[in-house]
Formats: C-alpha cells, sequence, structure tokens
C-alpha cells in the first residue's frame, strides 16, 4: 500500500524513475537490492572503523545503502516486482544497516556505549511505527531523527571529521544527536501512537 512507504520527493525524479525501470529489466529483484544495502552499510562500517580519510568512503557508501532503499521500492511497486517475502527484506536489512553504521561509528571514537544507544534508539523508532501498523494505523515516518535523518547527520559528520580541525568531535556530536533525537521520536510517535488509538475508540 501506498501509506506503506515512506514519503520522498525523489521518486518522482526523472533519473530515479530511469534507474529504477533499468534494474528491473535487468531481472534486479527488490530484495537483492534490499540485501546489498546491507553490503554498503557493512563497507560503511567497515571505513568508519578504519577512520581518517575513508570517512568519505564510508559517507559514500552511506548513501549507496539509502539509494538500495529507495531502489528496492520503486522496483517492487512501480515495476509490479513485489513478492510475498518483501515486507522481511523491506524491514530487516533495514535494521541490520542500521545497526551496522552506528555501531561502527561508536566503536570509531572509542565510545561503544553511544554506538549502541543510537543503534538501540533507532530500531526502536522502526519498532515504534511498525507496531503502529499492527494496530491497523498508517506507518508513521516523521521525526525529529526517521531513517532519512539519520544517514543524513552522519553522512555530513563523515564528510566533515576529515576535513576539519576538530578530530573525532563532529563524529561524536552527530552520534550522539542522531542517539538523542531518536529517542525523542520514539516518544513523539508513541504519543501520536496513543492519540490515534483514543481518536479510533472514541465514540
Amino acid at each position: 500500500m501506498e501509506t506503506d512507504r515512506r514519503p520522498l520527493k525523489i521518486r518522482s525524479a526523472r533519473w530515479s524513475r530511469q534507474v529504477a525501470k533499468l534494474l528491473a529489466g535487468l531481472g534486479i529483484t527488490p530484495n537483492q537490492i534490499s540485501v546489498v544495502s546491507v553490503a554498503f552499510a557493512a563497507a560503511g562500517a567497515i571505513s568508519l572503523l578504519a577512520g581518517g580519510w575513508f570517512l568519505l568512503v564510508a559517507a559514500a557508501c552511506i548513501q549507496g545503502r539509502l539509494l538500495c532503499n529507495l531502489f528496492d521500492g520503486m522496483v517492487a511497486v512501480e515495476h509490479n516486482k513485489a513478492t510475498p517475502l518483501g515486507v522481511v527484506y523491506n524491514e530487516f536489512p533495514d535494521r541490520v544497516a542500521d545497526s551496522l553504521l552506528l555501531i561502527a561509528a561508536g566503536y570509531s571514537v572509542s565510545m561503544s556505549t553511544l554506538g549502541w544507544l543510537a543503534a538501540l534508539a533507532a530500531a526502536l523508532t522502526a519498532y515504534v511505527r511498525v507496531f503502529g501498523a499492527s494496530c491497523g494505523l498508517q506507518h508513521d515516518f516523521r521525526g525529529p531523527m526517521a531513517k532519512q535523518h539519520r544517514m543524513a547527520v552522519l553522512t555530513i559528520v563523515c564528510v566533515a571529521t576529515p576535513l576539519l580541525p576538530f578530530g573525532k568531535r563532529p563524529l561524536v556530536g552527530g552520534l550522539a544527536l542522531i542517539a538523542v533525537l531518536s529517542l525523542l521520536t520514539c516518544v513523539t510517535r508513541t504519543i501520536r501512537l496513543c492519540d490515534q488509538l483514543k481518536k479510533n475508540s472514541a465514540p
């Protein structure tokens, strides 16, 4: 269903429609694209751990992961390539990719607890969204720190860290921001979920 999809203006861009058409024409399945997103995340995680100028590689891998997230849905929906297991491949690789990148970011700045906290908070934002859908509500993709926001912040700090004379502080700050605002996203989504459930049960 369209309400199950994250609203993205980029889907209507000519280049994205052409790439999705090409992928579908090559016989590449949405599930395969979803798995490739984990490979990008794993490469990004390794680059994060390597540090230094490899953080620029990590930034590129993060964007590669997001492009996979874009094209798996477009190939599935716009080109009728959805499979019965598509819902599994749509969610599970995302959780793995988030965890790989955020946990690796934590270890890269010698703050593993912060990385694990960010990964847990990211997973919980998705849990609240999916739980709301299981209650018959629409998927709530709002932030302030939804997936695209998390990856935007991580990309920016991966680029900024080797370029600016602040050591690893940009990466630490970005990771802390992701953790705090992801937890806030869990709270705001839960409040909205409860409000909607009460509204739906009202006579």
